[in-house]
């Protein structure tokens, strides 16, 4: 299944998308798409619902994040081989490990605010993991089980706040609309290798990342395993994977986002994002 979240920011209902593109309405059999909702035997529920007899929505409908109330947004750095060449980093010895603020949630296709000051907001396109089951400890050989579902995200973030403000990265990587996460969250029926998934992104048109998972360093089961580790993986948790190459910061000369331009970036089976980046004087909220 193809799950989503639909409608405006901060009243979004449960949809899924139905085999010919169209948003169905799922409200009527669960209240939201979040951490209670999204265990291998609820999700086995949602897919023997007959798609065609659920309301069908508008296709210009705000999409929003495609995970409800995530509890804890992991995120996994230098995870590409490829990636860590074009910064000049070493693969590390251990996963790389850091927070996203679950306030950078939006939508697919919000608006991605640059920070006020920022000369170095930066694009990251990642494979999204869904946790669907409570687990501590986890044995990487059951890893899988533990997984809801996978979808797109976008790792925006500020280089500078990052990498040169001192201290942990977290501080350049949470900020407001940082996390976009879409447009589906799509179970793990659908998606034959998660380890072979070749994955994109542009701005204003010019193919920046062009990678595929196959070069992730420590892949999906090793990465819920050792995360477990160090805490308890809740349903609705999302870690965020890494990047491939064709980042802003690894271009000769550094290219960062400007406000006006327009980010699309997808993953294989797991759908396109696209957002205008704006400055934050322009923002409404």
């Amino acid at each position: 299944m193809k799950l989503l979240r639909f409608g405006p920011v901060g009243h979004e209902k449960p949809g899924l998308l139905d085999a010919d593109g169209v948003i169905r309405d799922l409200s009527a059999h669960v209240t939201d798409l979040t951490g209670d909702h999204l265990s291998r035997a609820y999700l086995a529920e949602l897919a023997t619902l007959d798609p065609t007899r659920l309301p069908a929505i508008s296709a210009d409908t705000r999409l929003g994040p495609c995970v409800g109330r995530v509890g804890k947004f992991i995120c996994i750095g230098l995870n590409y081989s490829d990636h860590a060449a074009e910064t000049g980093a070493e693969v590390p010895a251990e996963p790389v490990v850091f927070n996203k603020w679950t306030s950078a949630i939006c939508g697919p296709n919000d608006d991605v605010i640059i920070p006020r000051g920022s000369q170095k907001t930066d694009w990251e396109v990642e494979l999204g993991v869904v946790i669907g089951k409570v687990g501590r400890y986890i044995d990487e050989a059951d890893a899988m089980d533990h997984v809801a579902g996978f979808c797109v995200v976008n790792d925006v973030s500020e280089r500078e706040y990052q990498l040169e403000r001192c201290g942990s990265w977290d501080k350049g990587k949470g900020c407001d609309t940082f996390g976009p996460l879409g447009p589906w969250l799509v179970t793990p029926d659908e998606i034959a290798d998660p380890h072979d998934l070749a994955m994109w992104l542009e701005v204003d048109g010019h193919r920046y990342q062009d990678g595929s998972t196959r070069t992730m360093v420590y892949r999906v089961p090793f990465l819920i395993s050792y995360l477990s580790r160090f805490m308890s993986l809740q349903p609705g948790d999302v870690i965020s994977t890494g990047t491939p190459p064709g980042v802003g910061m690894g271009q000769q000369p550094p290219v960062y986002l400007k406000p006006g331009q327009r980010m699309r970036l997808g993953i294989a089976g797991l759908g396109e994002q696209h957002q205008l980046a704006v400055a934050d004087e322009e923002r409404t909220t």
